[in-house]
């Protein structure tokens, strides 16, 4: 083998959507850095690296096409020595636009692809905004025939086969991947799946970071010509990460680099929440958060991720108890909040509560307690905390689970009250085993706050198990129907109890108005509510069965 012939160099940055200068200045700061400290030829950034991914309907709007052009003229101008591989939108709005990648090297823009493939399932809708691309495109730099693809393009034979057969040496595939469950796997068999077919090296090149519902891995990675893993970059992180290209003898190219060591599944999927919460909140410049803490589990795992994600000085709890609130709650959520080092404060809500018993009385007279009671008391607390979020600027972090969500299990205006709920697609039992994960780390969650039977603490002697099935059996019942879309029938034929399969379809059906009007979270599942689930709230589409 000769000497290092070529040094590229991957790109995993975090683009903010719609600043494109900021995105350009980031892009200049990263390639100048790869240039003098890595001596690399090329970087290669994500897919639409301008404009951060997704867009969404900012691609609609002339101006941003204005600044995207702008951009280009700036990277053409101020980028020397080093060329980079870069995503952006291209042509124009409404009419011709494409979702492209451009070569470009010493002022000069050396060649520009459009993506074929556009995805337009789950939280995708590519094909709202652009066109297809027809051609393969390749292009040599410095005696290596680069073929350029773009993410979905990696999914499908055609466009690697056609660069292939327009005589690409490697192939380059910039990406806006999110992360989910299984992904990790399924990007590397698909990958591989190419590779084969090809007899080509593929180099994979995603974004890391947060954007509203979606969170990026990163995790960009080459393969060698023969499917073997030869570079892996860390998960979460911005980073440049350098790969060596060499010559054989027999003149086929050769990949070496570094592998970092791969993250276990429960830690990937924290540390998801946890980078989702963080960009979250600092990409619309909140100062800091507020949760209500009531020493049960879910809003003890939120506020481990966001202090994790922000730290402890800029957190703050309140506990808002009141008549049928335990005192191993408030002892609880007090321990926690003292283990974090997080401010914390304690509002009783019974005033309020009477208050509002008494002012309704007339309305409620002669009817007797139900859930009406229960939600006034979290509607106290919702309103507690919204006071303080505008008074302070700090955004109210809602901590309700996807198993509550489903189901409805969750008050308007109340504990559903928010601006981002961190754990809207982790199942109640995820949640558990999150919080055990992150006591591996260090001890912040205390043990009874794990151990205890869950209770929305509104009634007396009130446990979720009164009113919901056993988390386990919800939780797969959930995953059946909501993700993998299983009808009735089929549940039952798998062994689920006709009752319990009706009860809880009827509960997720009849709170799709709730999920409409939840606060956005993040996504690590392959079906979670929100973009990626659309259903209608009024509907006549009822269980397909005789106990409806």
């Amino acid at each position: 083998m000769s000497a290092t012939e070529f040094c590229l160099v991957m790109g995993q940055i975090n683009s903010v959507v719609g600043d494109v200068a900021g995105n350009v200045k980031k892009i200049i700061k990263a390639a100048k850095q790869a240039r003098d400290e890595l001596h690399a030829d090329l970087i290669v950034f994500p897919e639409l690296t301008l404009t951060g991914y997704p867009p969404e309907d900012l691609l609609l709007r002339a101006g941003l096409m204005k600044r995207v052009n702008k951009g280009l003229r700036k990277l053409k101008k101020k980028i020397q020595g080093v060329a980079i591989l870069v995503g952006h939108p291209d042509g124009v709005v409404r009419e011709d636009l494409y979702n492209a990648a451009s070569l470009i090297a010493d002022g000069e823009c050396l060649a520009t692809y459009f993506k074929q493939c556009l995805p337009n399932y789950s939280v995708f809708d590519e094909k709202r905004y652009f066109v297809e691309g027809k051609e393969a495109c390749v292009v040599a730099y410095k005696n290596i025939k680069f073929g350029i693809t773009i993410c979905e393009d990696i999914w499908f034979t055609e466009p690697i086969a056609q660069a292939a057969d327009n005589g690409a040496e490697i192939i380059l595939n910039l990406n806006a991947s999110p992360f989910r469950q299984g992904k990790w796997q399924l990007r590397e068999s698909e990958v591989k799946q190419r590779v084969l077919e090809t007899g080509l090296p593929i180099v994979y090149v995603n974004q890391v970071g947060g954007q509203d519902e979606l969170v990026f891995d990163g995790c960009s990675f080459a393969l060698a010509a023969n499917g073997e893993q030869v570079v892996l970059a860390p998960a979460w992180r911005e980073s440049l990460f350098p790969i060596e290209i060499t010559r054989s003898s027999e003149r086929k190219l050769l990949l070496q680099g570094q592998l970092v060591k791969k993250e276990t599944e429960l830690a990937m999927v924290y540390q998801a929440l946890v980078t989702g919460l963080h960009d979250y909140i600092e990409k619309n410049h909140f100062p800091s958060v507020i949760i209500g803490l009531s020493g049960g589990i879910d809003s003890a795992l939120t506020l481990a991720l966001a202090v994790d994600a922000i730290g402890a000085d800029r957190v703050k709890t309140v506990m808002m108890p009141s008549r049928y609130t335990a005192q191993m709650s408030l002892d609880d959520a007090a321990d926690m909040a003292e283990r974090l080092n997080v401010g914390h404060s304690i509002i009783e809500i019974d005033a309020l509560f009477e208050q509002f018993l008494e002012t309704l009385s007339n309305q409620f007279a002669g009817k007797p307690a139900d859930t009406a009671e229960e939600n006034i008391q979290a509607r106290c607390r919702g309103v507690i905390l919204m006071a303080i979020s505008n008074k302070t600027g700090a955004m109210v972090l809602s901590t309700g689970n996807k198993s509550e969500m489903a189901v409805g299990y969750s008050t308007l205006y109340g504990d559903m009250a928010g601006g981002f709920s961190p754990l809207k697609d982790v199942y109640k039992t995820l949640v558990y085993q999150l919080c055990d994960y992150r006591n591996t780390l260090s001890d912040i969650i205390p043990e009874r706050i794990i151990t205890r039977p869950p209770s929305a603490e509104l009634a007396p002697d009130q446990l979720d198990q009164d009113s919901l099935p056993p988390y386990e059996v919800l939780d797969l019942l959930l995953e059946r129907y909501v993700a993998e879309d299983w009808c009735f029938e089929d549940m039952v034929s798998a062994g689920s109890e006709p009752e319990m399969v009706a009860k809880v379809i009827k509960m997720v059906n009849r709170n799709e108005y709730k999920r409409r009007q939840a606060p956005p979270g993040i996504r690590i599942t392959n079906r979670a509510f929100g973009r990626d689930r659309r259903y209608p709230i009024t509907s006549g589409y009822k269980v397909e069965s005789t106990l409806d």
